[in-house]
């Protein structure tokens, strides 16, 4: 590992802190690219004069963050950057493809069913009306990120599942003309379930983050509902506040 680190032993943070805040500056900024393996704890230790508990205890605030993996007979691995994604109107394919990772898409189910109460409110349609349903699973490097259920009107563009697993929903519809203007949204948090567990990749009951999110184009259409649910050890959102004058 090339990576320029050290500590300030004079500063009140904790040493094993100090190093995992670089470790996962490097990992951000893409100087610790996915696959890459750290010197084990007896190197780094020895290399910047730190007793190996600090180092281990680094190195396992990283894995439990889920950036780091220790791998038997490989060494301690990065695994990817966590995904930060901002609150603002774009697709979760766009916002990994701009961090850098590789997005992929599993389509899992792609049919025309009644619209739900629920639904039926979101897009202001009359319960029981034909809609769009696709249920997608989101990976980058391969890894599962992110499970998808989307709801859209019927006639609104063509649903081939081989174009929705070559790029993102948003993509489609703005190629087909549709212009998308505000959405309303909420965020939420809960357990996963065993099947959605079972698709993440997380055990049953690992934290899962929400979103419900009702999108609108520019003539105050409703043209999509969406409720995701994302891997919380490896996605989080990100929001700017203002002060009100």
């Amino acid at each position: 590992m090339t990576l320029r680190l050290g500590v300030d032993r004079g500063s009140p943070v904790p040493l094993y802190f100090q190093l995992a805040q670089q470790l996962e500056s490097a990992i951000e900024r893409g100087a610790l690219t996915p696959g890459s393996l750290l010197g084990n704890e007896i190197e780094l230790a020895g290399r910047l004069g730190l007793s190996r508990p600090t180092v281990r205890q680094a190195i396992q605030s990283l894995v439990d963050k889920g950036l780091l993996v220790r791998r038997r007979g490989v060494g301690t691995q990065v695994v990817h950057s966590q995904v930060k994604r901002p609150l603002e109107l774009s697709s979760l394919y766009d916002d990994l493809e701009a961090a850098g990772q590789r997005p992929e898409t599993r389509v899992l189910r792609n049919t025309v069913e009644p619209a739900s109460a629920e639904v039926a409110a979101a897009l202001g349609v009359a319960e029981g009306d034909e809609v769009h349903r696709v249920e997608r699973l989101r990976l980058a490097h391969g890894e599962p990120m992110a499970y998808l259920t989307n709801h859209l009107p019927t006639g609104l563009l063509d649903l081939d599942t081989g174009r929705l697993e070559a790029t993102g929903l948003y993509r489609l519809m703005r190629a087909t003309g549709l212009t998308l203007h505000s959405a309303r949204q909420s965020v939420g948090a809960r357990a996963a379930t065993e099947e959605e567990a079972e698709r993440l990749a997380e055990p049953p009951g690992a934290p899962l983050l929400t979103m419900r999110r009702t999108t609108f184009d520019d003539t105050g259409r409703a043209v999509e509902f969406g409720a995701h649910v994302y891997r919380a050890s490896r996605y989080s959102f990100e929001f700017q506040l203002l002060v009100r004058p």
